[in-house]
C-alpha cells in the first residue's frame, strides 16, 4: 500500500495489508494522533487497507485557547 504523510509531507510503500491500527503502530504513530483517510472516507483503527490502496495520514492538530 501506498501511505502518504503529513505534514511530513512524505509517502511510503508497505506491503501487505493492515488493520489501521497495526498500520499505525508500524510507522511509530500514537492511536488518537493521527487520521487515516481512504478517499474522502475516514477509516476507523479496526478498518483494514489492503495492499493495492493508498491513504493519507495526518496528525491531528489542536489549537489554543481563544
Amino acid at each position: 500500500m501506498r501511505v502518504h504523510l503529513h505534514p511530513q509531507r512524505r509517502t511510503v510503500e508497505i506491503a501487505g495489508r493492515r488493520r489501521v491500527a497495526q498500520l499505525l503502530a508500524e510507522l511509530d504513530i500514537l492511536p488518537g494522533t493521527a487520521m487515516v483517510i481512504r478517499g474522502d472516507l475516514l477509516l476507523t483503527d479496526a478498518e483494514v487497507v489492503e495492499d493495492a490502496e493508498e491513504v493519507e495520514v495526518r496528525a491531528v492538530i489542536s489549537g489554543g485557547g481563544p
